[in-house]
């Protein structure tokens, strides 16, 4: 019998990112690439691509980590974006083509179910790309049928709300300014979906991958450059809690939300600029 809640969540998930609330996943993607700079970094540094070698980019969003790991492959290898926002893949196409990049490409899909080449990854990697799958389990599944035997699984996630006052910080600073919005539980997809590491083993271990690791990484999230909690407080609303709650709300409550964000930044400013602690999960394996 087919799981109607796995299928209703994945539908949820694939209307959601295709919905004019996500367009800025694609269209700001240089203020958000600068808030995540240092997950994308420690992420490119465990995934570890070599020259020559084929990559595939779960979740890759507006591309910056396709272009990123199309640079380190070099000419003789090849990456391959995968994304279920048509916004975030159109999006790609035109920096891969404004970049006359060759050795990448990117595809509309459902990593669940797309029809990867058999044995054709040496790696599969995703910066944030997949704590938001309806069907986790089925879509690491046919991730590690596209990989090469013995193939590196490299994926940053997010730990627990607790453990991210980036992100919780400014949601409930607002929460009472909001439309009725209820976080995703921990098994939901969201955010936090992958904080539980005894959760995330079960689930590669089910899909067929051999020595799952997960390893803490803690970093500060910058969100502006000293003195800026305005712009802090527009790229709060673009990414997270707040951004999904705010989903078709009206000019008024946005503006009131934008306020209280500038006051609540204001006391995070410092001199090393606006920031906030995150931490998130290096989970490893192998095919």
């Amino acid at each position: 019998m087919a799981d109607t809640h796995t299928g209703s969540r994945h539908t949820a998930q694939a209307e959601f990112w295709n919905s004019p609330a996500t367009q800025v996943w694609a269209d700001h993607h240089e203020p958000i690439d600068r808030l995540f700079s240092g997950v994308t970094e420690a992420a490119l540094k465990i995934a570890a691509p070599h020259p020559g070698e084929h990559v595939l980019d779960i979740g890759c969003g507006g591309g910056t980590t396709v272009l990123e790991l199309a640079a380190r492959v070099g000419p003789d290898g090849h990456v391959v974006g995968a994304d279920i926002s048509q916004h975030s893949v159109a999006r790609l196409r035109e920096r891969i083509a404004v970049a006359g990049v060759r050795n990448a490409e990117v595809v509309l899909a459902d990593v669940a179910s797309y029809a990867f080449e058999a044995g054709r990854f040496d790696l599969a990697f995703s910066r944030l790309g997949v704590m938001f799958f309806g069907d986790p389990a089925a879509a690491f599944g046919n991730v590690r049928r596209a990989m090469k035997p013995d193939g590196r699984l490299a994926l940053a996630v997010f730990r627990t709300p607790a453990e991210n006052p980036f992100s919780v910080g400014p949601f409930e600073a607002v929460r009472n300014l909001l439309p009725t919005f209820t976080p995703p539980g921990p098994n939901d997809p969201g955010m936090f979906s992958w904080a539980d590491a005894g959760r995330v083993h079960r689930l590669l271990q089910d899909a067929g991958y051999r020595n799952v690791s997960l390893t803490p990484l803690d970093l500060v999230v910058r969100f502006a450059a000293p003195g800026k909690p305005a712009e802090a407080a527009e790229l709060a609303m673009m990414v997270g809690h707040v951004s999904r709650a705010l989903a078709g709300a009206e000019p008024e409550r946005r503006s009131a939300v934008r306020s209280a964000l500038t006051l609540f930044f204001q006391h995070h400013d410092g001199p090393n600029g606006i920031i906030l602690p995150g931490a998130l999960w290096i989970v490893e394996g192998r095919a």
